[in-house]
């Protein structure tokens, strides 16, 4: 059967995820380091693990497999998860696929070497409706192909 997992520190599309699982009766593991506010929903499992920078990353990558869903915008992690076979989907709504992934991985080591030399402070767009929406777009045909076994 089909699970999401989802790297749920400072995911921002919780709720969504919740809402394509239950009404496809997936199970959804949220996997963080700290206690937080989770969404209702009939197959919500709460996953605390231990501080350490890729503990949550472990867990997941640990457990994901072929036909299952990984929700994060860490690019590591999403390559790990596609390696054991899952689809990956970042929270605006862009999956990361094997033909997207390697230079998903090259722009975030070239960006953290601009922002070590000093040349990039780095920035981050906000999160609009429109990626919630693309997001919710996503992870339902997701899990419409994996249904379909496409």
């Amino acid at each position: 059967m089909t699970a999401i997992y989802v790297d749920a520190d400072a995911c921002p599309v919780k709720d969504e995820v919740v809402r394509v699982a239950d009404r496809h009766g997936l199970p959804v593991h949220f996997v963080s380091n700290a206690w937080m506010r989770l969404p209702d929903g009939g197959n919500v499992n709460r996953v605390i693990v231990p501080d350490g920078p890729d503990a949550a990353d472990d867990w997941i990558a640990s457990r994901i497999g072929k036909g299952d869903i990984a929700v994060t915008a860490d690019i590591p992690l999403a390559s790990r998860c596609l390696k054991a076979g899952a689809r990956v989907i970042g929270p605006t709504g862009k999956p990361f696929t094997d033909a997207s992934i390697g230079m998903a991985l090259a722009m975030r080591e070239l960006q953290q070497h601009l922002r070590e030399t000093g040349e990039s402070r780095g920035f981050n767009a906000s999160f609009t409706r429109a990626d919630r929406s693309r997001f919710l777009q996503a992870i339902e045909e997701t899990v419409q192909a994996i249904k379909r076994g496409a």
